[in-house]
């Protein structure tokens, strides 16, 4: 069996091979290592350290993950049998391409600084919704607090309004007292001092009809 590997790249390299009848109803066994030493390993599958299985309707595979600039054997047998010379190939991979090494690490540094942005950005999340918090508790103890103070305001002042309305009830009512100066002058035309009436007693006296006042007049007559 003749096979060919072809596309080698410094990572990648294709590998092709005739169908092989008798794995109809089996798999492909391929099998590669790095800095093959025939003279000390020999074709013993055991010594080979990666091994792929594909199905027996394809005969072609890509084989990935190589290292650059180094020299590489692959065989390929029917199911897991050990290989022989004519089923194996030697092949060099190529050197790494300096663009897709900077395109890479260009990568790299875009993956690193939007893992960073995302970072950033939820601690910063995080920090704006602890301020909000805290700003929206203390707005709410502010708020609780004018209430209460206010409340207090209020019931301080019902509070003075009724003991000054207690106390007025209390104090007995006062009628105001009314100074009327009477200027009245005497028979022979001299002047008599003016006299202070209560309105108490200028009411009763007001209220006398004028009979009474006759009759007061005569009663002082009739003892003299």
């Amino acid at each position: 069996m003749v096979i060919s590997v072809q596309n080698i790249t410094a990572n990648t390299a294709m590998v092709i091979w005739p169908t092989i009848p008798s794995c109809a109803d089996s798999f492909y066994s391929i099998m590669y290592q790095s800095n093959w030493n025939t003279m000390m390993s020999g074709y013993s599958r055991e010594h080979f350290q990666r091994q792929e299985r594909i199905p027996a309707s394809r005969t072609f595979y890509i084989v990935e993950n190589l290292t650059p600039l180094t020299t590489y054997i692959l065989c390929v047998t029917c199911q897991s049998a050990n290989p022989s010379s004519d089923q194996c190939k030697i092949f060099h991979t190529a050197a790494q391409d300096p663009s897709s090494v900077s395109s890479k690490k260009k990568d790299l540094a875009l993956g690193i600084w939007l893992t960073s942005s995302i970072i950033l950005l939820i601690i910063a999340c995080i920090l704006l919704y602890g301020c909000l918090h805290i700003w929206w508790r203390k707005r709410q103890e502010r708020a609780r607090a004018q209430n209460a103070e206010s409340n207090d305001r209020d019931k301080r002042q019902a509070w003075v309004k009724d003991e000054k309305s207690a106390e007025n009830f209390e104090k007995p009512g006062l009628l105001p007292v009314n100074e009327n100066k009477k200027e009245d002058k005497s028979t022979d035309g001299s002047h008599v001092a003016p006299i202070m009436t209560d309105p108490l007693t200028a009411e009763e006296t007001n209220s006398l009809t004028p009979n009474d006042h006759e009759d007061g007049a005569a009663q002082p007559t009739a003892e003299e």
